[in-house]
C-alpha cells in the first residue's frame, strides 16, 4: 500500500462563513474577481457582498464578468490581460466551477507568456511547463458541483478546435476556499441536480480509478452516501439549509477525491460532447452517459461497484454475486428518478447519433490521459458502444 497526500488549500466551510472574508488573511491587496456573464452573482447580491467584505479587509478589487457555463480560451486570455493591466496580485473565482476554473487558468496566464493552450498537455496543446509562477487563487463557491475549491484542476474549451481539456499543477490549488451553503440557496432545482451529479461522478469515478487509495475511498464513499441521501431534498426544496450543507460537504469531499484519486474516462466522453455542444451542461452529459458507462464497468470492476452500492444503502444479502455490481447501477437510476433527471436525452441538445465516432475520437485525442487511469483499457469500439447505448 502506497499513496501520497497533499491538499494545501485552507477551507472555511459552513453557513455564514463568507463573512470571514473581511478578516481572513488574504494573499494580496488587489483581487481580480472572476464571475460568469449571467445575472445571478449580481442579482443575488453575492458580488456586492464580496466587494464590500474585501474593502473591510483593505483589499481593492476589479471584476471580470464574461465567463460562460463551459468556459472558453478567449476569456481566459482576456481575464489575464485585465489582471496584468490592473496590477492584481491575486484572483478570486466567485460562483460555480466555470468561474473558479477560469480564475485558476487566468491566474496562470497573468504570469506567463504566450497562449494558454501552449501549456495544455492534450489535443493540440504544446504541453509547455509553467515557469513564470501563478497568481494566488481564492475560491468562493456558490454551487455544489465540481469540487474545484479543493483541487488544482481547471477545464477550459478551445472554442475554435472543439477541445475541452483539463489542466492543473500544484500552484493552481486555491490557497483559500470559502464554502458557504447559504450562497447555494438560490440555485434552481435543475441546476442543483446537474451540479450534484457532477460531484457524484467525481466521487464514483474516483472509486473505480486505478490510482484510488484508502484515503480517496473514504472521501468518495462518504460523498456518494451524502449525495444519495440529501440531493433529492435539495432539488425539491432549495431553501433546506441542512440538505444544502450536506450536498456542499459531499461536493468538497469530491474535490478531495480529485486531489487524491482521479476522474476516469467517463469525463473524457462527456468533454467530447460538450466541446462540440457547449450548451450541454456538463452534469447533464454525465447523467446521460452514466447508466451505460457504469453498466459496462460492472463486470470489469465488480468489487468497486459493490462498495458504492452499499454506500447508497443497497444490501447484497441474498443477491447472486454476479448481479451485485448492478445494484450500484440500480441505485444510480433511482437517484436520477428522485432528482427528476432520468429522462434527459442527447438528442434534446441537437446531438446526432451518426456523430458518435467523431466524439469517441475526440475523447481519446483530447482527454486520453484519463483512459490510462481506468482499471480496464477501453478500445475505440468500447467507447462507441457506450456512447451508442447512452444515446436516446
Amino acid at each position: 500500500m502506497q499513496f501520497n497526500y497533499h491538499i494545501p488549500t485552507r477551507i472555511l466551510f459552513g453557513p455564514g462563513k463568507l463573512a470571514e472574508l473581511s478578516t481572513e488573511k488574504l494573499p494580496g491587496k488587489k483581487a481580480l474577481i472572476v464571475i460568469t456573464g449571467g445575472k445571478s452573482m449580481k442579482a443575488n447580491g453575492y458580488l456586492e457582498r464580496v466587494v464590500e467584505l474585501l474593502k473591510k479587509n483593505d483589499v481593492q478589487s476589479v471584476v471580470f464578468d464574461k465567463i460562460m457555463p463551459n468556459p472558453i480560451l478567449r476569456h481566459v486570455m482576456e481575464g489575464a490581460e485585465l489582471a496584468r493591466k490592473e496590477q492584481c496580485d491575486f484572483v478570486i473565482g466567485l460562483g460555480g466551477g466555470s468561474s473558479i476554473d477560469s480564475a485558476k487558468s487566468i491566474a496562470v496566464m497573468a504570469k506567463n507568456e504566450g497562449d494558454y493552450w501552449d501549456y495544455i498537455g492534450g489535443g493540440t496543446g504544446k504541453g509547455k511547463p509553467v515557469t513564470g509562477g501563478v497568481l494566488p487563487i481564492v475560491a468562493i463557491t456558490t454551487t455544489a458541483g465540481t469540487g474545484t475549491e479543493a483541487d488544482p484542476w481547471t477545464v477550459i474549451t478551445h472554442e475554435e478546435r472543439n477541445e475541452k481539456i483539463g489542466f492543473g499543477i500544484p500552484e493552481t490549488f486555491p490557497v483559500l476556499s470559502i464554502v458557504d451553503p447559504e450562497l447555494m440557496l438560490t440555485v434552481p432545482p435543475k441546476l442543483t441536480a446537474y451540479q450534484g451529479f457532477d460531484a457524484f461522478f467525481h466521487a464514483a469515478e474516483g472509486v473505480i480509478a486505478k490510482i484510488a487509495t484508502p484515503v480517496s475511498d473514504i472521501y468518495a464513499l462518504k460523498s456518494i452516501e451524502l449525495i444519495n441521501t440529501y440531493l433529492p431534498t435539495a432539488v425539491a426544496n432549495g431553501q433546506d439549509i441542512d440538505a444544502r450543507t450536506n450536498v456542499a460537504l459531499a461536493n468538497t469531499l469530491s474535490g478531495f477525491v480529485e486531489s487524491t484519486s482521479s476522474c476516469t474516462s467517463e469525463h473524457s466522453l462527456e468533454h467530447a460532447l460538450s466541446a462540440y455542444y457547449p450548451e450541454l451542461p456538463h452534469g447533464a452529459g454525465l447523467i446521460i452517459l452514466s447508466e451505460a458507462y457504469f453498466s459496462f464497468f460492472a463486470e470489469k470492476v465488480p468489487d468497486r461497484l459493490v462498495m458504492m452500492a452499499k454506500a447508497m444503502g443497497k444490501s447484497t444479502d441474498g443477491v447472486e454475486e454476479s448481479k451485485q455490481p448492478y445494484l450500484f447501477v440500480e441505485a444510480l437510476v433511482e437517484l436520477q428518478e428522485k432528482c427528476g433527471v432520468r429522462n434527459l436525452k442527447l438528442s434534446d441538445y441537437g446531438i446526432k447519433k451518426e456523430d458518435i465516432p467523431k466524439f469517441a475520437k475526440n475523447a481519446f485525442e483530447t482527454m486520453g490521459f484519463l483512459f490510462t487511469l481506468d482499471r480496464y483499457k477501453l478500445s475505440m469500439d468500447d467507447v462507441i458502444t457506450i456512447f451508442t447505448k447512452a444515446y436516446k
